[in-house]
């Protein structure tokens, strides 16, 4: 979790490189705990429809996403 802290730090940096290479780093971690979550969800029965609803997104969305997960 220090790995978020840090990169969530560095993405307010007044250095736009260093801004835009932590917003990226994040952007892919996030995918990445989606994927864990979701994974997670199914393996304990969850329909689609209600990681749908946790996401704020619509089940074709989810399923679409992480359907092969």
């Amino acid at each position: 979790m220090a790995e978020a802290t840090e990169l969530a730090s560095a993405a307010s940096s007044r250095d736009p490189r260093i801004g835009l290479r932590a917003v990226a780093a994040l952007r892919k971690l996030l995918e990445q705990l989606e994927s864990v979550q979701v994974r997670n969800a199914r393996n304990q029965g969850w329909s689609w429809q209600e990681i749908a609803a946790e996401l704020g997104v619509s089940r074709q969305a989810v399923h679409k996403k992480h359907g092969r997960s």
